[in-house]
C-alpha cells in the first residue's frame, strides 16, 4: 500500500511516499512544494492544491497522513499555516483518500525513538529506514517520517481491530 506524507507549510510543503508491505517499508518518491512568496495568500494555497493534485494522481497513494500543526507564538502565522494545512487535507479528501493526522513529537517517537528528535536525527533515521531516498531536504525526510509513523499506527490498528 502506498502512503502519503505531509509536512506541512507555505514556504515549502514536503511531500513523500512510501509502499509499506507487512513490517516492509520502501521508498517511492518525495519532494518539495515551493509556493512563490511573492504573490498573494489565495495563489500561493492555490499552488499547493495543483501540486499535491499531481502528486497524487501520478503516484496513487491509498492513504495520506499529515503533521498537525505545532502551536506557534506567533497568531499570524499560526492561521497562515492552518489554512496551507486546510487546502492539504482538502486535496486527498477530494481524492477518495483519508487522511490522518499525527503530532511531531508522536512522529520523532516512532521514527527515531525519542520525542524531541532533532531534524538532524529524524534525516539520518529516514536514511536507515528507506535507504534508496537518496540525499533528501528537511522538509522531504520530515513527510516521509510522517508517512512511516501512518504505516506504524495503521498496522498497529489492525491487529488490534482483528484481535476484538
Amino acid at each position: 500500500m502506498k502512503i502519503l506524507g505531509i509536512d506541512p507549510g507555505l514556504q515549502k510543503t514536503g511531500w513523500g511516499i512510501i509502499e509499506s508491505s507487512g513490517n516492509s517499508l520502501h521508498y517511492v518518491a518525495s519532494g518539495i512544494i515551493r509556493p512563490n512568496t511573492k504573490v498573494t495568500m489565495s495563489e500561493r494555497l492555490a499552488t499547493l492544491y495543483h501540486y499535491l493534485i499531481t502528486v497524487i494522481d501520478e503516484q496513487q497513494p491509498a492513504e495520506a497522513a499529515i503533521e498537525e500543526t505545532f502551536v506557534n507564538q506567533n497568531p499570524a502565522s499560526a492561521l497562515k499555516l492552518g489554512q496551507a494545512r486546510g487546502v492539504l487535507l482538502m486535496v486527498p479528501a477530494l481524492k477518495g483518500i483519508s487522511v490522518d493526522e499525527y503530532g511531531a513529537n508522536k512522529i520523532k517517537k516512532s521514527v527515531v525513538g525519542n520525542g524531541h528528535a532533532s531534524k538532524q536525527q529524524i534525516g539520518m533515521m529516514i536514511k536507515t529506514l528507506l535507504p534508496s531516498c537518496g540525499t533528501l531536504s528537511e522538509d522531504e525526510a520530515d513527510a516521509l517520517a510522517v508517512a512511516i509513523t501512518h504505516a506504524h499506527y495503521r498496522s498497529l490498528s489492525t491487529i488490534i481491530s482483528i484481535g476484538k
